[in-house]
């Protein structure tokens, strides 16, 4: 099935075949999307580069989303090649690794502020910037959040206070854009075994008991994920906004551990 055929979508943060980035962008173009690809910098250009080309995209775009004019240029650069984009895929987020053990009553000032400016702001920024391609036909905004919150999680810290506030970005966002046919959704997938979950303090830990506690008993997959988010952006996905949809196996279902686990 051609779910996203003639759609057009741009893919932020993919550092790797193993990003949930990656994942999404795979399955959105297997259904027929269109892609163009963001990075940040020559070290992760040169990793994304066979990824887009093994995917048909020739489009890849060099943006640091703390700088308005880095932004503004990316998108201008967008459209001098598409007059208009059908979805967004927003997988940007950082925390200094060194504040991502411990207690969160030790984050500095510093890492507060750029963790919420590149984890949440920079989806206000982009959206505004896509805001103006997908007012003739609608589209969706989609990034990625994680169960850290909505519950405290081992280690997560600052990380969780930014994806909260990502979060409360996706509803205000959602509703400021709905009457233009604009959808917004997170997907909160559980731990997966990726360059950003690597940086979590006991991240192998998360995963395992992840894994042996979800009603599923699994964590999340890259297909899962994309497939996700494949629903989202299509038609399929019309009437879904606001949302953040949980690709974790169940586990943000649970209260205790499974029994035997206890």
């Amino acid at each position: 099935m051609s779910l996203l055929a003639g759609k057009r979508g741009l893919v932020m943060g993919v550092a790797n075949d193993r990003s949930i980035a990656w994942g999404i962008a795979k399955a959105c173009a297997e259904a027929g999307a269109e892609l163009a690809f963001t990075y940040q910098g020559e070290s992760f250009g040169k990793r994304l580069e066979p990824l887009a080309t093994s995917v048909g995209s020739d489009i890849m775009l060099d943006v640091d989303v703390t700088d308005d004019a880095s932004l503004d240029a990316a998108f201008e650069a967008l459209r001098a090649r598409w007059d208009t984009l059908d979805f967004v895929i927003h997988a940007v987020a950082y925390a200094d690794k060194s504040e991502l053990s411990g207690r969160i009553l030790d984050t500095s000032r510093e890492n507060f502020k750029t963790s919420m400016d590149i984890s949440a702001y920079s989806l206000i920024e982009v959206t505004r910037r896509a805001h103006p391609m997908m007012v003739e036909n609608g589209g969706t905004v989609l990034t990625l959040s994680y169960l850290g919150a909505e519950r405290v999680t081992p280690n997560y810290n600052v990380m969780g206070v930014a994806k909260a506030a990502l979060e409360g970005a996706v509803r205000y966002l959602a509703n400021d854009l709905g009457p233009e046919g604009i959808r917004v959704n997170a997907i909160s997938p559980g731990p997966m075994k990726t360059l950003a979950m690597s940086a979590i303090g006991g991240a192998r830990s998360t995963y395992r008991h992840t894994e042996a506690n979800a009603p599923l008993r699994s964590n999340a997959t890259l297909e899962a994920v994309g497939g996700t988010a494949v629903y989202l952006c299509s038609n399929a996905g019309a009437c879904t906004t606001g949302e953040v949809i949980h690709v974790d196996g169940g586990f943000h279902v649970l209260g205790m551990p499974q029994f035997d686990n206890l």
